[in-house]
């Protein structure tokens, strides 16, 4: 092999090796990420108009303290039942509303919807904290007693679902998501709801939730609801809305 056949040849060598080597190398320089698919929705896919179904109790009836099986399926059975079923034909009537429909009768279809709507949701997170032994624990407890004083929370919504006694309404222990704070209200209707509020304890003080079993004798009642408190779920809707708090930034 002539001298200068080897060096064209040894030149080629070298070059195809620094090919390949800084082919290796570009492929392991890191390059600017693609922001990762948007994780799949989760939580509840909306009915549809007029298409809602009430949610099962729970737990089973018989299961509660001092709040009887006849009380809680009338309860559930009935008024909250209700409230669905009448959302869904106010939500029917709405849709089928022409654009000239006269504002006296949107306005009044709209304070409906939100007033069968609000009692629904409020009904669901009501049944949905029942059926446990009333014993606290976890993150929520901690800042109860940091942001409030130890039972002082309690306290509070005990006066205010003493005062909705023999009346109607609901007292909401909820985390705001305008500004992470958590806060006490009592609502003398369905409507009277913390704007932006994610609730976490709920507690219907309609006479409808404990007539059959207590008459007028609310203060029982209310004695009876915390017994029966699934703190578990109260916790599991705490952790829930402070990681959509994280989530907004």
């Amino acid at each position: 092999m002539s001298m200068h056949r080897r060096d064209l040849l040894v030149h080629g060598a070298a070059t195809g090796a620094a090919l390949l080597a800084a082919t290796a190398i570009a492929d392991a320089t890191p390059t600017a990420k693609q922001p990762p698919p948007p994780p799949p929705a989760k939580g509840k896919t909306p009915p549809g108009i007029g298409k809602h179904a009430p949610v099962p109790l729970p737990f089973k009836p018989a299961a509660l303290s001092g709040i009887s099986e006849k009380m809680i399926t009338s309860h559930h059975d009935k008024n909250y039942a209700g409230a669905v079923k009448n959302l869904n034909k106010v939500e029917t009537d709405i849709a089928a509303l022409k654009t000239d429909a006269p504002g006296y009768l949107v306005a009044g279809l709209r304070e409906k919807e939100l007033t069968f709507f609000n009692s629904m949701v409020l009904h669901e997170h009501y049944f949905g904290n029942l059926g446990g032994n009333g014993k606290r624990s976890g993150a929520l407890e901690t800042r109860l007693g940091t942001d409030f004083g130890a039972g002082a929370w309690e306290a509070q919504v005990r006066a205010d679902a003493a005062a909705l006694g023999g009346g109607s309404g609901w007292v909401v222990l909820a985390l705001s998501m305008h500004d992470g704070a958590l806060r006490i209200s009592q609502s003398a209707n369905h409507t009277q709801a913390l704007a932006f509020g994610a609730p976490l304890l709920v507690l219907d003080m309609y006479e409808h939730a404990y007539a059959i079993d207590y008459g007028a004798d609310h203060a029982a009642y209310i004695e009876a609801f915390f017994k029966n408190v699934a703190w578990d779920a109260v916790e599991a809707r705490y952790d829930h809305a402070m990681k959509a708090i994280a989530a907004l930034g």
